[in-house]
């Protein structure tokens, strides 16, 4: 099998946390950025991520994938979310510090969305008009924003870290880590301890690689 992913977009990640769990044989395929019609041509739409299953066809839809990926062998291992209104009301707290903060960060690591100039001046285009403000006063204004989703971060009490549940992941952590996971490329924000210890644990039952080493 195929995934087709960028490796900054939290919805692939939410596909990709399932095979690492699971140690699926499973091919990742970074496709360029701006490369709507490789989307397009498999799915009918500007999505990513995109599965290939074993007799060629593809999928679309990051849960979909997910429970897909979860149940192909007959033993599903993600339990039931029961915080699904907490996650949502964290998300949309954290949404414009978090965009604001991570769009101009992408452009200032090695991603392999972006090996082309094409891909990089479309993000560039498409996401600065998004936050209203270019990558460089986003950038520039980094501290005002950290210090916003600083706050928020210690609004994450009710967590619950795998290690108290046998290292058991549910659909809680799919929704939830990906986030966590890319606010590690910003340099300067604080997680709480217990934060940090789930993203921690979440990455290693996952084999997601974190971005601590190249914060910016």
């Amino acid at each position: 099998m195929k995934l087709f992913v960028f490796d900054h977009c939290p919805f692939c990640i939410k596909a990709m946390m399932v095979a690492g769990l699971k140690k699926i044989d499973l091919e990742l395929v970074y496709l360029q950025n701006h490369d709507i019609e490789a989307r397009i041509e498999k799915v009918g739409a500007n999505l990513v991520p995109i599965l290939q299953k074993p007799d060629g066809s593809y999928m679309a839809e990051s849960l979909d994938i997910a429970a897909y990926l979860d149940n192909a062998d007959g033993h599903p291992a993600l339990g039931a979310s029961t915080h699904t209104d907490n996650i949502a009301a964290w998300s949309e707290a954290t949404r414009p510090y978090g965009s604001l903060l991570l769009f101009p960060r992408w452009l200032r690591i090695d991603l392999p969305e972006f090996q082309c100039q094409e891909a990089k001046d479309w993000f560039y285009s498409k996401k600065s008009a998004m936050i209203d403000e270019s990558f460089e006063q986003a950038f520039d204004n980094s501290a005002n924003y950290i210090e916003k989703l600083n706050k928020v971060l210690g609004q994450l009490d009710w967590l619950t870290l795998p290690s108290e549940r046998g290292d058991k992941l549910t659909y809680d952590d799919v929704n939830l880590f990906p986030t966590l996971r890319n606010y590690t490329v910003i340099k300067g924000l604080v997680f709480p301890s217990r934060v940090r210890q789930y993203i921690d644990e979440v990455a290693m039952l996952t084999g997601i690689p974190l971005y601590d080493d190249v914060a910016v």
